[in-house]
Formats: C-alpha cells, structure tokens, sequence
C-alpha cells in the first residue's frame, strides 16, 4: 500500500494497537497532524510539550503499555526533555514522536532546528532518526519493541519534515525489528540456589521490592514468597503497590522518609533480598552503612544494576516476575516469630504522626481522601512535602495503582500524568495530590482536564511554600528561608474555575467531607484546596550522609 511518510505513522501506531496519543502541533509536524485527523485513535491536544511526554508517562505507568507522545522541532522537543528524563529514570515504556527540518537543512541551524537525536541520547533507551518514508513501519515497530523490552524506557522517533512528505510502500515487518540475540537481555540464574540457601538460613531476613515488582508483575508472586518464608517486605517509592500495604508482613517504605519499620528492618537484617531496586541514595541513606551486617541478594533485568552502587553476595540477572517465582517455589517455608514481632511491635511502638498540633494535619487529609475513594483509585503525587505525605499515609490499592517521579523528582509531573492515567483507566476518578508550588509548574492542564471532562480530582496541599527545601532550611540551614516562603499570592479555587475545573478551599476536617462530598458528586474534573499549616515536617526523616538507622522520628515536642 502506497503513502507518504505521515500517514505511515498514523497506521503503525494502530498496528500497535495505540489507544490515544498527547501532544501539540507545530511547523514541522503539520503533515504528521494532518495524517492525524483521519486516525482511528484519538489525539488528546494538551498545552505544553512538558504536559504531553508527563501525560504518555502516566498512561504508561497505569497501564503497563508504552505511552505515546507527540511534539515538533526545536522547542517544541526541548519541552519534552524534562518528561523524557523522569521516564527514563523511573523505567517507564514511552514512545515521543517529534518533527524535524528537513534533512536538506539538517545542521544549518534552520529555524526551530535543535540537534534532537544528540540531546535526547542521555535521556532515552534509544534515539531512531528516520531518513525516508520506507523506514518508518520499522522504526515505529522497533521503538515499541525498544521501549516495552527488558527494562522499559523511552525512545525516540525523529521523523524531517520533508520524510513525513515523502511517499513509499507501507511494509509492516512480519518479524521483530530487535529480536532478543539483538537486544542482549541477560539472563544469569546460576546463583538461584545459593540465593535460596541464603534465605533458608537467615534468621531476620527483608525484601526491598522496587519499582521493578511493579512494571514486570511480580506482585502476586512476591506475596507468595514473603508469606511462605514469613518474610517482612519493605519497599521503595517506586515499588509502593507490590505489597498489600496492610498484609501483616508490610513494613512500608524505606529510605529517606522511610518508616521507623522499614528503616529499623534494613538496618538490622541479616538477608536483604533487594527486587527490581537500583539503590537511590534516598532509599540507602548512607551507602557504606546500607545493610551493613547483611547478606545483599540482588534481583534485577539490567546486569548494569549489579554492584554499581551496593555491592551484592549473590546476583540473579532477570525479569523480577520471573526470578521472584524460582525463589517462592524453592523457598523454604518458615516462622521467625521473633523477627516478625519485633518489627510489629516497633511499628506500633513508633507509629506515624504529623509534626505539628493541628488536627488539619496532612496524615488526616489523606486518611479523609482514602475513606472516600475507592481502594483501587489511582494516586499521583507531585513532588516534595505532599509526595512523602503520600507515601506515608496513603494506602495504595496495587501496583500500578501509585503513580510518582521518583529518580528525577519532576515538579509538576502531577496533574499531566494523572490525565494520562485517567485515560488509561477510563471513567474511574483519579486523584491527583499536589503542592502549591508544583502545581503552578503545569497548571495550564486544568484546562484541558475540563476540555476532555476528565474524572481528575486535584487535592492541593496549600502551605504558602516551597514546603521541602523550607524542611532543609528549617532543619540544617539555620532557618533561614531564602526564596521558600511566600505570602498566599494565588486564589487557586479563582484560578480553577477560570479554567473551567469547579474548586472548594478548605481549612479544616469539616470542610474538606463537605468539598469531597462536593468533588466526587461531580463526573468532570474538581480541585480542593486544603490550607494547611506551613510549619508541617515529613517526618520520619533520615538526614543526608547519615545511616538509615539515625532517622529523626520527631523535632518537636
């Protein structure tokens, strides 16, 4: 079948079975935009590159398929980046489609021309420049392929205006682009049975479940080797939603503002099996003391993982799904009562709790949010104060279930992956919980939240500040609030309704029933605001250089 290149794009990604795609037309992807308006999917028009390649991301993480985003040359692209990185951090499958010059004008600094292919290598799994219309089934084919394969990540396709022109025969290829031999993923399960010796043998044995549970689907299998092994389960940010978080094994998150549990667990184990976890330095703390008296089994589907930041004992190279179900076949079954009780009575003896006196506390904003929802409602945090409030006291209702940017801590990424995620999950209401300073990053997306009627319910935690680095400032820079704290400047319920988003502001309990009550009852989008008090701390809180066991647990009486 004969077309030009544009049209080629739109029919290789309803070959992959595209369910939408986000972005912005411009210049250089006029062609592409026009083979558009004829597709079988749907294109969701947002109003910044940042937005699209933020919203392909959540669809992604909720739905497990890669998530497409469309943008053209020069800014258009460069908007894209700070989406590109927070996907490629957090291993999410991601598929950007940006315009180019044409290849006539390739590196003669052509308006709106910027070097894509190179600026994009340290941010993706793979950059494709596509030089004729009878590359394009191929490259689309093979970025899928790029992007779902192994460990997930984005790739991108680089398609000069005048290719998108261009006409030629429509070849789908019959066979992979990237066959296995050819993406090298490395399998090494060798050491399987010293792995199982190890946990047989341990006495206070924890598994760190990562991200990687989550995007291989290895939830219900690592349940059955925590319950079989009687095994406490602490995970990281990104791999909130692997473990029932009220299974009598869960001890939390770990890391900087780990759980006493978790933190206490990790520190105190003499195995540490570590899941799909790449060892951030705010899950260790203090590298050299992570687990120090520990036996470390690494569990990973990148061989680049192992020993690159904490060296392991025992490394099993694979998809986590895959190893997690060897290691709960041969595991022994096991009681270690005292381990287990100790870790309980630590939680119980060290629970959870807002820093300051005010019964408007974050912790009771969430327990308030989580009656309401429904369990399986979707979560997605923005980043700072409200995304560790979150992780603390929201209670995830699976995997991909709690949506969060955790290796690159984009500002913003909030609202836009949350209507991402609402369109992979349908009519569902997600919620969408953000601090002030975020949300004026990419607020612009109200818009098209009410222009789509998207069931995307925003919980503003309002505290006048840059909440996080004011924490910093509070705690170890003397209190001296440069450029953090701010007289409220903005009427956020004026500034929804003029994007067409209904909005209450609350500040207090009573109030924030009422504007749920209020928010829920209506299909479309809403935003509550909660007025909470600036001095509010994440605590607990693991200073940095420090070991994950000196967690501060309270600064104030």
């Amino acid at each position: 079948m004969r077309m030009n290149g544009a049209r080629m794009v739109v029919r290789a990604l309803e070959m992959e079975g595209v369910r939408c795609v986000f972005g912005i037309p411009g210049g250089s992807v006029i062609p592409l935009y026009d083979a558009l308006y004829d597709a079988t999917f749907p294109h969701i028009l947002v109003r910044h590159e940042q937005a699209a390649a933020h919203a392909a991301d959540g669809y992604a993480r909720a739905s497990g398929r890669p998530g497409v985003c469309v943008c053209t040359s020069g800014p258009g692209f460069t908007n894209i980046l700070t989406g590109l990185a927070t996907a490629f951090l957090d291993s999410v499958p991601m598929v950007a489609i940006t315009g180019q010059v044409s290849t006539s004008l390739l590196g003669a600094d052509a308006f709106q021309e910027v070097d894509s292919f190179g600026a994009s290598l340290p941010t993706v799994k793979h950059s494709i420049l596509v030089r004729s219309a009878e590359e394009i089934p191929s490259a689309v084919r093979g970025a899928f392929e790029l992007a779902a394969s192994g460990r997930p990540g984005p790739v991108l396709v680089e398609l000069p205006v005048d290719v998108q022109r261009g006409e030629g025969e429509f070849l789908w290829p019959t066979d992979e682009v990237f066959p296995n031999h050819h993406l090298k993923q490395a399998l090494d399960l060798s050491r399987l049975e010293d792995a199982l010796a190890l946990l047989d043998e341990a006495e206070r044995p924890v598994i760190l479940a990562g991200g990687g549970t989550v995007s291989s689907g290895a939830s219900r299998r690592l349940l059955r080797l925590a319950e079989r092994g009687n095994i406490p389960v602490a995970v990281t940010l990104m791999g909130k939603g692997a473990f029932p978080e009220d299974h009598r094994l869960s001890l939390g998150m770990a890391g900087m503002h780990g759980t006493p549990a978790a933190n206490t667990a990790l520190s105190e184990a003499d195995v540490v099996l570590a899941i799909g976890a790449r060892f951030s330095d705010r899950t260790t703390g203090k590298v050299q003391d992570f687990a120090k008296g520990a036996s470390l089994i690494h569990v990973d589907i990148d061989h680049a993982e192992i020993d690159k930041i904490v060296s392991c004992d025992v490394a099993l190279v694979g998809d986590a799904a895959l190893v997690t179900g060897l290691l709960a076949d041969g595991a022994r079954e096991a009681r270690r009562d005292d381990w287990t009780e100790r870790l309980r009575d630590l939680a119980d003896e060290m629970p959870l709790f807002d820093s300051g006196d005010c019964s408007f506390s974050p912790g009771a904003i969430f327990e308030a949010v989580r009656r309401r929802a429904d369990g399986h409602t979707i979560a997605v945090t923005d980043v700072g104060q409200n995304q560790m409030w979150a992780a603390l006291h929201w209670r995830a209702g699976g995997p991909r279930t709690f949506l969060s940017s955790g290796g690159l801590g984009t500002m913003g990424f909030s609202l836009p992956a949350a209507m991402g995620a609402s369109f992979a999950s349908g009519e569902a209401p997600t919620i969408c919980f953000a601090g002030d300073g975020g949300f004026l990053m990419t607020c612009q997306e109200l818009e098209t939240c009410a222009r789509y009627r998207l069931p995307v319910k925003v919980v503003l935690l309002n505290n006048g500040c840059l909440g996080m680095v004011r924490q910093w400032q509070e705690l170890f820079w003397g209190e001296r609030y440069s450029a953090t704290t701010h007289a409220p400047a903005c009427d956020f319920t004026a500034l929804a309704s003029a994007f067409g988003v209904p909005a209450r502001a609350c500040d207090d309990l009573d109030g924030l029933e009422g504007a749920l009550d209020f928010a829920f009852d209506i299909s479309g989008p809403t935003l509550i605001e909660c007025r909470i008090p600036q001095g509010e701390l994440v605590m607990p809180m693991v200073p940095a250089g420090t070991a994950l066991k000196d967690f501060m647990y309270r600064v104030r009486a």
